[in-house]
């Protein structure tokens, strides 16, 4: 009778998980994980194909804002005041699809007042403003 015990004990499955292994190889990742994470943002060098980009035409209906040195704003050749801006762009675009305005401003004009500008345009919601440029020059 009493190898009968014995036999139903052995035979019965263990019920019960051992954690120890799975806490160790949980640790061991966090490790890993923690001193490679930092690497990963790094970033790898790599050096980029140079093209010369073609300039974007903005004589085909495109909204011009012209700020020049006198702190004078255009609008497509068109003089109107600051506090105007915002008005007049949200009309115009009440009908166009694309909100796309570009900026010109004199290099004389002070940041603070182009920044202003820029304000105004944001808040009639245009969803694009670019900044007309001028090609740098080629020193010899």
């Amino acid at each position: 009778m009493r190898s009968l015990r014995r036999r139903n004990n052995q035979d019965k499955p263990l019920a019960e998980i051992n954690v120890t292994p799975l806490v160790d190889v949980m640790l061991v990742l966090l490790i890993i994980f923690m001193v490679t994470a930092p690497m990963l943002s790094m970033g790898i060098d790599v050096n980029l194909p140079r093209v010369k980009s073609k300039s974007v035409d903005v004589t085909e209906e495109k909204l011009v804002l012209t700020v020049n040195e006198a702190k004078e704003v255009y609008l497509n050749k068109v003089k109107i005041r600051l506090g105007e801006l915002n008005s007049k762009l949200e009309a115009i675009f009440a009908s166009r699809i694309d909100r796309e305005v570009f900026l010109r401003a004199d290099k004389n004009v002070p940041y603070g007042f182009v920044v202003e500008v820029m304000s105004e345009v944001r808040k009639a919601g245009v969803d694009k403003l670019g900044m007309i440029t001028e090609p740098p020059e080629d020193k010899k």
